[in-house]
C-alpha cells in the first residue's frame, strides 16, 4: 500500500529543534534516536542547518592518493594533524606534540617524506630546501602563532 514504510521518504527534521538539542550536547546517536533517523541522516541535517564544520582539505599536506592500508599510518596521521592545525582547527595537544616532534625531527635532519602505494611512506633527503614537511610544519606554526 502506498505510503507505508520509510523507504525513499525524507525525514523532516526541525532545524531549530536540532540546533537546540545539539547545543545541549546530545550525541549524533542520541539525536538520531530522538528524530527517528539514522546517524547519517543527522549528519546530513546538521550540514543542511549549518551546524557542521566545513570539511578540511589535506591535499597540500598529503598530495598523493593513499592506498587504504597506509591511510591511518603514523606519517599520514601526523600530516593530517598538522594540516588541520594549519587550517585553524584545534586538536588534542598530545596529537599536536607528536606531529610537531615528528616533523621537526625530519626537518632538522634535512629529510622529507615521500609516498608510493607499494612502499608506503618513506623518508627521503629534502630536495633543495623546499620540502613538503617543512612547508606543512611552517603552515601549522603560522596558524598556531595567529598569523
Amino acid at each position: 500500500m502506498k505510503g507505508e514504510g520509510n523507504v525513499g521518504r525524507k525525514a523532516l527534521i526541525d532545524q531549530e529543534e536540532l540546533r537546540r538539542l545539539a547545543g545541549q550536547g546530545l550525541s549524533n546517536a542520541e539525536l538520531a534516536a530522538r528524530f527517528g533517523v539514522s546517524e547519517s541522516g543527522i549528519l546530513q541535517a546538521k550540514r543542511a542547518a549549518g551546524l557542521s564544520k566545513p570539511m578540511l582539505d589535506h591535499s597540500r599536506a598529503i598530495p598523493w592518493k593513499l592506498d587504504r592500508a597506509h591511510n591511518q599510518s603514523g606519517p599520514a596521521t601526523n600530516l593530517r594533524n598538522l594540516s588541520a592545525v594549519a587550517q585553524g582547527r584545534t586538536i588534542p595537544s598530545e596529537k599536536l606534540n607528536t606531529a610537531l616532534r615528528w616533523a621537526e625531527r625530519l626537518v632538522a635532519a634535512g629529510m622529507d617524506i615521500s609516498y608510493d602505494p607499494e612502499q608506503g611512506f618513506h623518508e627521503v633527503p629534502a630536495a633543495g630546501g623546499a620540502s613538503l614537511i617543512d612547508g606543512v610544519l611552517s603552515d601549522a606554526r603560522k596558524a598556531m602563532a595567529g598569523s
